[in-house]
């Protein structure tokens, strides 16, 4: 019977059947044993033909592409930005040209991605950091990234110094721990580092969770309209659930029990139908260096304030949609300052010109050439270039209509052509000498006072009692230079600190999560707690 040729035609056949639920390899290949290698016997020795394990396992070996520098701890969430087609009481067209502004009622689609900033891809979501707040917005035009923070504004203003900063801020390259000295050193050696502390230090610095904390594009940008006339903005994303934040002993209370509660609270709200919104404003000033200011409006670690410059709704963003991968779409989405559409422009702000050139080169070394064909990234229009090649690209940016074998621009043979410019460029005037020196109107610490004093009881209380939990374990030469700082800012705040210092304890390490009082007794701890155990 089993040499009967219709029997073995049948018997393959019914071994061959697969539906939509069948396991296969990469290839294609149906997997008919996922629980076991080839052997020679079932004890082993194994041997190495198993194509599918060394498939699976080398893939495996792959499943990280490079964390993100910054920014690696990460959550996501897909919705839409629907438009006012007013920037409050004015008709938007008056100031900008982009096309997803103009209409009341129109909507684009959006994926945000929310972040920690220093801490690795799976660090506590409980930690004392800046957050970031990035929309992916899928215009008509094309993508446009409006990348910024939870925190409106930055630690410093020249890009140049981004390295620096992110290396006093990451753990020790000797130790690998995070350590408060060396924080502390490079911000009190960095004095426009000052605003930025006041508020990381404050209970603004570990927000409760993505949904209930602002957003801002912190840099300046510029709106274009169809004359070619420009003016400087800000963005503000401020959230309808309200905005709620941590004191650093609640935020141990949560860590202790859940490390991911972030990430858990805006699935778990989405998945309700409960979908958080945000409504954009804007802030808009002449573009020019508006010399009555004490600061420079290009300075991102000043605010502009809204008394002078009212913040004036343009629009309102829902997430009604979780990611069905995390990686395909968190971990791979990525974004840049520089991708903008028509009617949005860059300023001069010296940091945005270094984050538009380091944002778009990070992603092509963590993802690669090709990240912009990736679904997550890929625009939702059609795309036509020159460029091919690389790795992991799988199709050619053509237009049907283009000469397969024309892959440059001009040619006469049918390949791409230039688009019709919409409206008419913007042409500032630029003039002076090429230098390398800081902005005339630092004025480092005034906006810091002036947050000390619009904070709350609590919040200068629960700031004065975490900065002194960081400083009292720092060199005293550090100490003194940020008690200086504050005191500059306001005299409260710079006596309070004094006090503060002048009466804790100076034992201890820095060694430790930034504002956590007794985190460098946990080695001691755990072994103080522990509970000895035979070995078996």
């Amino acid at each position: 019977m089993t040499n009967d040729p219709s029997y073995r035609d049948r018997e393959n056949q019914k071994a061959n059947t697969e539906d939509n639920n069948t396991l296969t390899n990469r290839q294609g290949h149906p997997v008919t044993n996922n629980q076991n290698i080839r052997t020679v016997g079932n004890r082993g020795p194994a041997t190495l033909e198993n194509y599918d394990f060394v498939e699976k396992i080398s893939h495996f070996d792959r499943e990280r592409i490079p964390e993100r520098v910054v920014h690696a701890r990460g959550a996501g969430a897909h919705g839409y930005f629907e438009a006012y087609g007013t920037v409050g009481d004015e008709p938007v067209s008056k100031y900008t040209r982009a096309k997803l502004f103009q209409e009341k009622g129109k909507q684009t689609p959006v994926f945000v991605r929310f972040s920690s900033v220093i801490h690795g891809g799976h660090s506590p979501e409980t930690l004392r950091d800046p957050r970031g707040f990035a929309v992916k917005f899928y215009t008509e035009d094309g993508n446009w990234d409006l990348v910024g923070n939870n925190l409106k504004i930055f630690f410093i203003r020249d890009a140049i110094k981004f390295p620096d900063m992110i290396h006093a801020f990451k753990p020790d390259p000797v130790t690998n721990i995070q350590d408060a000295e060396r924080f502390f050193d490079f911000c009190a050696s960095s004095p426009e580092t000052f605003h930025m502390v006041t508020f990381v230090y404050s209970p603004w610095g570990i927000p409760a969770n993505y949904r209930m904390m602002q957003g801002s594009g912190v840099n300046t940008y510029k709106w274009v309209n169809h004359a070619g006339e420009a003016v400087l903005v800000k963005y503000h994303w401020e959230p309808k659930q309200g905005i709620k934040n941590l004191t650093q002993k609640e935020a141990s209370e949560i860590q202790g029990t859940n490390f991911n509660h972030a990430t858990q609270d805006l699935h778990q709200a989405i998945e309700r139908s409960e979908y958080p919104e945000w409504e954009l404003l804007v802030q808009i000033i002449s573009d020019d260096e508006h010399p009555e200011l004490d600061f420079d409006p290009l300075d991102d670690t000043k605010l502009w304030p809204e008394d002078q410059f009212p913040w004036r709704p343009v629009g309102k963003m829902i997430l009604n949609r979780n990611p069905v991968n995390y990686f395909t779409e968190v971990e791979q989405v990525a974004f840049g300052t520089g991708v903008l559409v028509d009617g949005l422009d860059f300023s001069d702000d010296k940091m945005l010109q270094g984050r538009t050139f380091s944002y778009s080169d990070t992603q092509r070394h963590r993802v690669g050439a090709n990240y912009l064909q990736l679904p997550i990234n890929a625009p939702k229009k059609r795309v036509a270039t020159n460029q091919s090649g690389g790795q992991m690209e799988y199709y050619v940016d053509r237009s049907p209509s283009h000469n397969p074998h024309i892959n440059y621009e001009p040619s006469l043979l049918g390949g791409l052509v230039e688009a019709q410019q919409s409206g008419k460029e913007y042409t500032p005037l630029i003039e002076g000498r090429l230098v390398r020196e800081s902005i005339d109107r630092s004025n480092n610490t005034q906006q810091a006072g002036d947050t000390y004093r619009r904070f709350q009881d609590w919040e200068r209380d629960e700031l004065i009692l975490n900065l002194v939990n960081d400083l009292s374990r720092c060199d005293v030469r550090i100490r003194d230079a940020m008690v200086a700082l504050a005191a500059e800012a306001d005299e409260e705040y710079g006596r309070r600190l004094r006090e503060g210092l002048q009466n804790s304890s100076k034992g201890g390490s820095s060694q430790k999560p930034l504002g956590n009082k007794n985190g460098d007794q946990a080695p001691d701890q755990a072994v103080n707690i522990s509970h000895k155990a035979k070995p078996y």
